[in-house]
């Protein structure tokens, strides 16, 4: 019967990490997505037999028999996926490490690589917002506003964003918030490329322009970090290893038959 509950978890952690090798393949062609890999564990051990120096046999080794194993997490690659020409005035890429602070409708703040700003236009001029229409925040978690009249928007390399007004003359606008965490793999997935900060991430620590080791790069969107023909091999090692642990179960079934008989 231990086999048959061993196999059982077998079977369950491989079909979650089908599930994450599954769901890294449906988003390779998502903008800044980072790919993400199932962490296991083996549980508890059974020992049958303790060693002992003082036993006849002075076997310097236990008998022990283990309970299968148990997926305990979820980690994410954070590595920066290759930078994709796009020519659009608001779109931008970190070179580097560092994540965008966005609000979300209720409030909260948000943390994304996902640079595909829009303008979202209102009275006497527009805001800067992602694809889904949270509000883009500078350094000091303020919207970014550009006026209306507002021309040529250009966007350096430690985030400033600057245009030209009616007298041709540059307007400094805003700094895009930059900021970095711990344990970046700490974060929580919200959806839609999102982050938000845990415990386990720890705060947000702002990136002053004077400290940046990254670069903002407009005209560029980072592409999905995810290695196609790696994911396709974990898949198949994956799939090998839920049949293998899908035949112990049928051969414990069968081994349990055959005790069956033996009493009849």
């Amino acid at each position: 019967m231990r086999a048959l509950w061993t196999a059982a978890t077998g079977m369950r952690a491989q079909q979650l990490n089908i599930d994450t090798i599954a769901n890294n393949l449906s988003n390779v062609n998502t903008t800044s997505y980072k790919s993400q890999r199932m962490e296991f564990k083996d549980l508890l051990y059974v020992t049958l037999k303790s060693n002992n120096r003082y036993d006849e046999e002075d076997s310097p080794t236990n008998l022990e028999v283990g309970h299968g194993v148990l997926p305990t997490a979820t980690s994410r690659n954070f590595e920066n996926g290759s930078l994709i020409e796009t020519e659009g005035e608001f779109d931008v890429a970190i070179d580097g490490s560092g994540f965008f602070a966005v609000r979300i409708p209720n409030g909260d703040i948000r943390y994304t690589r996902d640079g595909s700003f829009k303008l979202s236009a209102e009275a006497g001029g527009s805001r800067l917002v992602t694809s889904e229409g949270y509000l883009v925040l500078d350094e000091n978690d303020n919207q970014i506003f550009i006026r209306d009249g507002i021309t040529d928007i250009i966007i350096d390399e430690l985030g400033y964003i600057r245009g030209l007004d009616e007298n041709q003359e540059t307007v400094n606008i805003a700094r895009l918030k930059l900021v970095n965490f711990t344990n970046p793999n700490g974060l929580l997935s919200t959806g839609s490329n999102l982050y938000s900060a845990t415990a386990a991430s720890g705060a947000e620590i702002p990136i002053a322009a004077d400290q940046m080791e990254s670069r903002i790069i407009q005209g560029y969107l980072e592409a999905s970090n995810v290695k196609i023909v790696d994911e396709m091999v974990k898949m198949i090692t994956a799939q090998r290893a839920y049949e293998i642990n899908s035949k112990t179960i049928q051969t414990s079934d069968d081994m349990m038959q055959i005790v069956n008989n033996l009493k009849r």
